[in-house]
């Protein structure tokens, strides 16, 4: 029952979480190599091929090219542009307004912390934490002109999260009543639309008039969630292990990103109004990345020294990736072809570009989503888990994969699910259950439970292959890193249908896709050419990684 309500392994009825091994030894470098001169040659010759074949997809010679055009809208120096993403074109329409929003907020926020907040580190309970009465200020302002009254909606909400927390305190029944309060109102919400307060009485009805400049309040409410559950479960945690049991000096603070989550804050920090400044954290809460409530209260104790250095480059990083992104949307049509499907005909090659230009497309908009939130908050002193520490391309292993992807999502499901329910030891079973949740939690459909499903079936070869093909018993074997190639690229094709079938083109379009490459012998010959090209990606994927340790990189993934 204990890992049931997500009792912390401090605890001596919970099951022991052991970490996964973490291999950190380093082989000599091979990119000097005749074998690695070869796969040069291979990426100089196909990877401007790729990036052609997809552009063929999209040009207007196309015969397919009336299925989508109308999906394309007049872009710069009189190229068309696929704008048809609806997430992207509506972040990328707002950025004028999140821009003026964000150059309004920070000077006011930075003003306040000088004014009003002392330089010294606040170690005691009894210092109060002001810069969060200002993140409320601005907060309830922001989602007011956000959301209109449905600003009442979402207080009502949070508010009675709190309350669980608190009448349940540390009863082993409060972890369990707030996931099912958390989980019934992720289908509430989307059952009803976010609600009218009409629906509850007809006097209420004038309320809905005013919906401010997003109705959908309720599709980002999903990154609220996951902060009711954090505050929770932190909450509850810090009152079965209390802070003086991690820090024996109460004049010590947290220092590493791992202590600040793992570590609670003072019991007096649980209060209604940190809480509230940390669910509706202005900066964080349209999209994330997710912050635990004991490391966003930490950060506010003993705030992180974050260098401009540092956010010169990250500014860098986000101008970069937008550049991007509108190059790549001006160059290829990769959306409008896949909701309309309109590969017909098309040439082996080209649907399989199709395919894997859709999923980069996918990474590309989100983290450029991920980074101007996560900017945001680092202009504010907040450092936040950083998402996409991986290019899509630069995966192999679908479990690296899901750590790499969105990382701030992964860890908080680490702590709030998997390792409550035994992590590594219960593995195989435990991914059913997390991805169940992780495609019920992006929408509740079933294009999304066959992706959650599809992830789950899909890591049990690599997690079996691991302990059969072990590097302890096979990594003498002169051939083991060929071996961990073809593994790779089995790897590599199940993630890209997973995928495709749970952010693109669903899981009738990819039987429609697999159907066009393995019906004819040019599909199958086309298919080989591919698996050796993704070969010679995992080795380079391989010693990239070697590379990386032997700098004392560890990223795990």
């Amino acid at each position: 029952m204990s890992t049931f309500v997500g009792q912390e392994s401090s605890s001596s009825t919970t099951t022991k979480h052991v970490k996964r091994p973490q291999d950190r030894s380093t082989n000599p470098s091979l990119w000097n190599t005749k074998e690695f001169y070869f796969y040069y040659f291979v990426f100089i010759t196909c990877i401007p091929y790729m990036f052609k074949t997809a552009h063929d997809a999209s040009s207007p010679s196309n015969p397919n090219y009336d299925k989508f055009k109308d999906l394309l809208s007049d872009g710069f120096f009189g190229y068309k542009v696929d704008n048809s993403d609806d997430q992207y074109a509506n972040f990328r329409s707002n950025i004028p307004v999140l821009a003026t929003v964000m150059a309004i907020y920070l000077p006011l926020s930075h003003l306040f912390k000088h004014y009003m907040v002392p330089v010294t580190p606040l170690k005691s309970p009894l210092q109060p934490l002001y810069r969060a009465y200002f993140f409320l200020a601005f907060s309830f302002a922001y989602l007011y002109v956000m959301y209109g009254n449905s600003i009442f909606k979402i207080l009502f909400i949070v508010s009675a999260n709190y309350a669980i927390a608190k009448l349940g305190g540390k009863s082993r029944w409060m972890p369990a009543l707030t996931w099912t309060f958390n989980l019934a109102i992720l289908f509430l919400n989307e059952s009803y639309h976010g609600y009218d307060f009409g629906n509850f009485h007809p006097s209420l009805a004038w309320l809905d008039a005013n919906k401010g400049m997003n109705s959908s309040w309720h599709v980002n409410f999903n990154f609220t969630m996951l902060r009711l559950v954090s505050f929770n479960l932190d909450y509850y945690w810090s009152l079965k292990n209390p802070r003086e049991a991690h820090l024996k000096d109460k004049d010590v603070v947290p220092q590493t990103d791992k202590e600040r989550v793992s570590t609670p804050t003072f019991n007096e920090d649980y209060n209604f109004t940190y809480y509230l400044a940390f669910a509706l954290y202005a900066p964080l809460y349209i999209a994330g990345p997710i912050m635990t409530y004991n490391d966003f209260i930490s950060q506010l104790r003993s705030p992180k020294e974050i260098k401009a250095k540092t956010l010169a480059m990250w500014a860098g990083r986000l101008v970069f990736c937008l550049l991007t992104m509108e190059f790549t949307m001006h160059y290829m049509h990769m959306v409008a072809i896949s909701k309309r499907q309109a590969w017909e005909n098309d040439p082996v090659l080209q649907i399989c570009m199709i395919g894997l230009f859709n999923l980069i497309l996918i990474w590309l908009k989100l983290m450029i989503i991920w980074r101007f939130f996560r900017f945001w908050a680092l202009m504010d002193g907040i450092e936040a888990p950083e998402n996409m520490i991986r290019c899509v391309t630069n995966n192999y292993s679908a479990l690296g994969f899901w750590r790499s992807w969105h990382k701030s999502y992964n860890l908080w499901v680490l702590r709030y699910i998997y390792i409550p329910l035994g992590g590594t030891k219960n593995a195989v079973y435990n991914i059913w259950v997390v991805f169940t949740f992780v495609a019920v939690w992006h929408d509740i459909n079933l294009k999304l439970l066959a992706w959650g499903w599809l992830i789950s079936l899909f890591i049990l070869p690599e997690i079996i292959a691991g302990k059969i093909f072990s590097k302890k018993k096979w990594g003498s074997w002169p051939y083991y890193r060929h071996l961990c190639a073809v593994g790779a690229v089995g790897n590599i094709l199940m993630m890209m249908i997973a995928n495709l079938v749970g952010f693109c083109i669903g899981l009738d379009g990819v039987k429609l896709m697999l159907y066009d490459l393995f019906s004819t012998a040019h599909g199958w010959m086309t298919m080989c050419c591919c698996f050796c090209a993704m070969f010679v990606c995992a080795q380079m994927q391989f010693e990239v990684r070697e590379a990386e340790k032997r700098r004392g990189i560890f990223l795990n993934c």
